[in-house]
């Protein structure tokens, strides 16, 4: 089994490595270029076949270290 882990920053936080990327997308022509967020992506291979408790750990493991909630939100997408 395969997750995805995508970790974004919420809304209303400062996102000054977001900021650089879109003032260089305008250096570079991309005019019409609005607002730029970057976030973080997490291929994680999972030993487990039991989908619910594969869910669980990656949520854990989104929890305690893959994304700081506090800033960060996180979705999970797991295949099999």
């Amino acid at each position: 089994m395969k997750a995805r882990v995508t970790v974004t920053l919420k809304s209303g936080v400062l996102d000054p490595q977001g900021q650089a990327i879109q003032g260089s997308l305008k250096s570079l022509g991309f005019s019409g270029v609005g607002a730029v967020r970057q976030g973080k992506v997490f291929d994680v291979e999972l030993g487990e076949s039991d989908l619910s408790q594969a869910e669980a750990n990656v949520r854990a493991m989104c929890e305690k270290l893959l994304a700081n909630t506090v800033i960060e939100n996180y979705t999970i997408e797991i295949t099999p």
